[in-house]
């Protein structure tokens, strides 16, 4: 039987890449997004195996209905991939650009997981993927929100995992940790270095996905990095960043 991924946030790089390499593999893929000419554009080219809803996960309400819609029609849920994200926002201000990072990044990414976790333990198994980053490491002067929604991200997965060994639930909880690859999100950004085509990047995406790893550096060589990090005093690390 063919096991049916849902991934939240698949209208450009990692999430549009992944739903094409899923199909390929034989999955069964459902895909959201705000921006419907693009998942119109997508369900186009890879066809009947490929179910989209448009979403915005901030609309928290509105998402939930969405993604027990876009269940229902693809006729059950095994593996939810929550690759929603943005680095910053135009606002008027600081301050509002940083909460709209926040409102994405961590206040969608929760009400999400957590439809995800019911409806799996109602089901009695399914697997949740989360994308954090790199960032998620350290804070960043230059991306503060970016950089602490993403340890967020982390931290939260871990809990859960915890959670799930606990109370001996078939629930894997897939930490994605990624560093630079391609994609608009990365695109004329400066100091960028071991770029990872979206290619390379999403066949170790569904690598780790498939052997069910709790935590996946993509592409691998940044674990040496997260090491390093690890091992850095803060007064080191407050200076480079």
């Amino acid at each position: 039987m063919k096991k049916r991924m849902v991934i939240i946030g698949a209208t450009s790089g990692i999430g549009e890449q992944l739903a094409r390499l899923a199909i390929r593999n034989g999955y069964i893929v459902g895909g959201t997004g705000r921006r419907v000419a693009r998942l119109k554009a997508l369900k186009d080219e890879l066809g009947d195996n490929f179910y989209t809803h448009q979403m915005d996960v901030t609309l928290f309400d509105e998402a939930k209905t969405a993604l027990h819609n876009l269940i229902d029609r693809m006729g059950g849920m095994d593996i939810i991939v929550l690759n929603a994200g943005i680095s910053n926002h135009p606002a008027s201000s600081i301050v509002a650009m940083e909460q709209k990072v926040i409102d994405v990044n961590v206040s969608g990414f929760v009400q999400l997981f957590g439809e995800a976790f019911q409806y799996f333990r109602k089901q009695g198994h399914g697997q949740i993927v989360g994308i954090s980053s790199i960032a998620g490491l350290f804070g960043s002067s230059r991306a503060a929100p970016y950089s602490a929604s993403k340890a967020f991200i982390s931290t939260y997965m871990q809990a859960y995992r915890q959670r799930c060994n606990r109370i001996k639930e078939d629930i894997p909880v897939t930490d994605i940790v990624a560093g630079f690859i391609k994609s608009e999100m990365t695109e004329g950004k400066r100091g960028m270095f071991w770029v990872a085509e979206t290619d390379k990047a999403v066949e170790q995406i569904l690598h780790a996905i498939e052997k069910r790893k709790p935590v996946a550096y993509i592409t691998r060589r940044w674990r040496l990095v997260a090491w390093l990090i690890h091992l850095m005093p803060d007064r080191l690390i407050d200076r480079l960043w």
